[in-house]
């Protein structure tokens, strides 16, 4: 037996499927009494309309592709709940890919959406990519690209940052102001945008404030746990510095595992400090002070911008970029006084 579609829906109601199918897209060109006919007997079929089909008439998928570093950190978690919350009131999906900060990786989700999966690309750009020409080759007005957080700046595309530089100048100063003489910064990629910024802000905090700028406590880390924990062990008992700000999360979670292994007092002998969005840092043991990026705010913003470009394509190809400001959070891993 053929199964029941919208040609035979039609049928059966005396409408054309047209007509049905404006219907099942709540097109106000259709009256209600027809809209509530055509949905009632679809209920008693048991018919689902198959938006996908009509989508791909329409060179339309309604889903954006969000492309992020990792799923760890609870920052892309938030961002990514911002942007599904536009989204979805804008009756359109997602898809969430991956990257690991993996370049090949990168490369091939871009290559992949290239073939109408998705409307739209919001991106985090990966730590390991340098030549971006597949990204100058996408086609900006049929595939727009949005970045967030972390961007390439030779691409050309309206991008949702937040004030990095005056975010991390504060932390430095902050742990400056507790006493701080030699502190260290852990970074996991120096050459990205982001990683610039924020090492800038640290170097400039040091020079205002008459501290020396030592290479050595400029520490670079790495993608994986084990990695970073020797990393970070080696640098607390070669350098001995009294405190340390990194630069993403995971780094600070390391920084408590090898204060613990080293017997390490926080914030008795090693004040910390770290980028974080992390719901739960007021809990942990001492208490984690923080620079809270918005990032649920940075996802709805991302997504808002590129529906604009639905609207409008020849925003694709802006510059435009929307900075929104991060708050220094003081806690105990500071040694801050409550």
């Amino acid at each position: 037996m053929e199964p029941f579609n919208i040609k035979k829906l039609a049928q059966a109601l005396n409408l054309s499927t047209s007509t049905v199918s404006r219907a099942f897209r709540d097109n106000a060109d259709i009256s209600a009494a027809t809209k509530e006919r055509i949905l009632t007997m679809a209920r008693e079929m048991n018919y689902q309309p198959n938006h996908y089909a009509s989508n791909l008439r329409e060179q339309k998928s309604r889903t954006i592709a969000i492309i992020v570093p990792e799923l760890a950190n609870d920052y892309f978690s938030q961002v990514i709940h911002g942007i599904e919350r536009v989204a979805r009131a804008r009756d359109h999906h997602i898809l969430i890919y991956v990257t690991d900060d993996d370049y090949e990786k990168e490369l091939a989700f871009i290559r992949h959406l290239h073939n109408g999966r998705a409307d739209g690309i919001i991106m985090s750009a990966s730590g390991e990519a340098n030549d971006h020409t597949y990204l100058k080759n996408l086609p900006h007005q049929r595939l727009p690209l949005v970045f967030f957080d972390r961007v390439y700046e030779d691409i050309a595309c309206p991008r949702i940052t937040t004030n990095d530089y005056d975010s991390s100048f504060q932390a430095t100063r902050h742990l400056i102001k507790q006493g701080c003489k030699r502190i260290a910064y852990l970074a996991v990629n120096k050459n990205l945008s982001i990683g610039k910024t924020r090492m800038q802000g640290y170097i400039d905090a040091l020079l205002k404030y008459k501290l020396p700028v030592d290479d050595q406590l400029i520490i670079d880390c790495s993608n994986s746990y084990a990695e970073n924990s020797r990393i970070i062990k080696e640098m607390l008992q070669q350098l001995q510095p009294d405190g340390v700000f990194t630069s993403v999360e995971r780094l600070a979670f390391a920084t408590y595992y090898a204060c613990y292994d080293l017997g390490i007092s926080i914030p008795g002998e090693l004040k910390v400090i770290s980028f974080s969005s992390l719901e739960i840092a007021a809990l942990l043991n001492p208490s984690l002070s923080t620079i809270t990026q918005p990032a649920a705010d940075i996802g709805r913003e991302a997504a808002r911008m590129l529906f604009r470009i639905f609207e409008d394509p020849a925003l694709a190809g802006s510059q435009e970029e929307l900075v929104l400001h991060s708050r220094l959070i003081k806690r105990h891993s500071s040694a801050v006084d409550f």
